[in-house]
């Protein structure tokens, strides 16, 4: 759980790093580098806690990497899901929807079955 939390924290984050820029009043007008600055400035925050959230869940042996990084996926479009609706005032479309949803289906298929014995994790 402590590993799902803090990916969810950090892509709240990276949202706001990748997209935010969009949106965010203080930045129009801005040179483009001052605005990558500002991603950067915010990314921060994110790797301060995706690096945590991978190690707990990985060095615990509670999620291989491949399920790791298929469960931060996921979590990505969630959160972009919310914030494309709530900040960038776009619809979730039908497509959208579907598409997310085979996603998810691939969150189940890469954490409900153990993976096979291996010399690492």
């Amino acid at each position: 759980m402590k590993t799902i939390l803090l990916l969810t924290a950090s892509n709240i984050f990276m949202t706001l790093a990748w997209y935010g820029h969009l949106k965010f009043k203080f930045l129009e007008g801005k040179s483009l580098f001052f605005v990558i600055l500002t991603a950067w400035g915010i990314a921060f925050f994110e790797y301060c806690l995706m690096v945590p959230a991978n190690r707990a869940g990985y060095l615990t042996g509670t999620f291989t990497g491949y399920q790791l990084k298929i469960i931060q996926e996921a979590i990505t479009l969630g959160i972009f899901a919310i914030f494309a609706w709530l900040v960038l005032k776009e619809k979730l479309t039908w497509n959208y929807a579907v598409s997310f949803a085979l996603i998810l289906g691939a969150v189940y298929f890469a954490t409900a079955f153990k993976p096979a014995a291996s010399g690492g994790h």
